[in-house]
């Protein structure tokens, strides 16, 4: 990625955008990781500082150019990556609010839908108890969507999920006014 992406950093990119928190905090990790490797090292340190989450990005606009979404219900299940490793607490939720949708309220929003990487292969029967316990909490208030920011959440929610299960992006292009774009 770093060999990939250095061209771009020379010639002056303002940001690299992750859309899936897991991502992102790996590319946050970059500097870190290669501290101690000599040809990486400063090339590290330069992607780690342009990474940004989507959500960082679109929560810098004064406003979002949106059409109401009606009353489409969402449940959103923000990831432990999201959360923890970003510490992008709220922003995304703010923004579907911005965006229109209502938001429901979700207990024990703080905890993992059980995926977190390898730990649903690893540890599948507590993968599986705390996808059902994180399902009964996204349904409980039967929202139209189930939204998320991170690509294998949303898979592993999807396993199971009586409700369609999506990223949060996908909800926020859709509320946009295609003429207000240009």
């Amino acid at each position: 990625n770093i060999d990939a992406w250095w061209p771009f950093v020379e010639q002056g990119i303002e940001a690299i955008i992750s859309t899936a928190s897991g991502c992102g905090v790996m590319l946050k990790e970059y500097a870190q990781l290669l501290e101690n490797d000599t040809d990486y090292a400063h090339k590290a340190q330069r992607i780690t500082e342009l990474v940004k989450d989507i959500s960082e990005v679109l929560n810098q606009q004064t406003s979002l150019p949106v059409k109401s979404p009606g009353n489409t219900k969402v449940s959103f299940h923000s990831p432990c990556t999201l959360q923890h490793g970003l510490q992008l607490n709220g922003i995304v939720e703010g923004l579907l609010i911005q965006c229109g949708y209502q938001l429901t309220q979700v207990n024990d929003a703080h905890l993992c839908c059980g995926s977190a990487g390898t730990y649903s292969i690893l540890q599948p029967k507590l993968s599986a108890q705390l996808l059902n316990n994180k399902l009964e909490a996204l349904e409980a208030q039967q929202p139209d969507i189930i939204a998320t920011a991170n690509i294998g959440c949303q898979m592993h929610l999807d396993t199971k999920s009586t409700t369609p299960v999506m990223h949060w992006i996908e909800l926020v292009e859709r509320s946009f006014e295609p003429e207000k774009l240009s």
